[in-house]
């Protein structure tokens, strides 16, 4: 059997290039709503981040999810997605 090539994505926050699944996936919607896509499914534009909340530190202090949806990302994705963080790292550690 063929082995399954892993697909890389880059951190918008560390810049580090990490295979898909261990990265979490914010999208923009053709709507132009902002979600976090935990299926890595959803259709739209999507960035991605290191499950550390040291990344999206850096990513919200310079920008980069601003720059790569070409939009300002609302306050409130960044709370959600610095709780989804802060529970992975919970579960990861227990």
């Amino acid at each position: 059997m063929r082995v399954k090539k892993q697909p890389i994505r880059r951190c918008t926050g560390c810049g580090e290039s990490k295979p898909k699944r261990e990265l979490v996936r914010v999208v923009r919607s053709p709507e132009g709503e902002i979600s976090i896509d935990k299926t890595g499914k959803k259709n739209g534009r999507g960035a991605y981040i290191c499950p550390n909340p040291e990344c999206l530190k850096k990513a919200k202090k310079a920008k980069r999810l601003d720059r790569s949806f070409e939009m300002q990302v609302p306050d409130e994705i960044y709370e959600q997605l610095e709780k989804e963080l802060s529970t992975d790292g919970d579960a990861q550690q227990g």
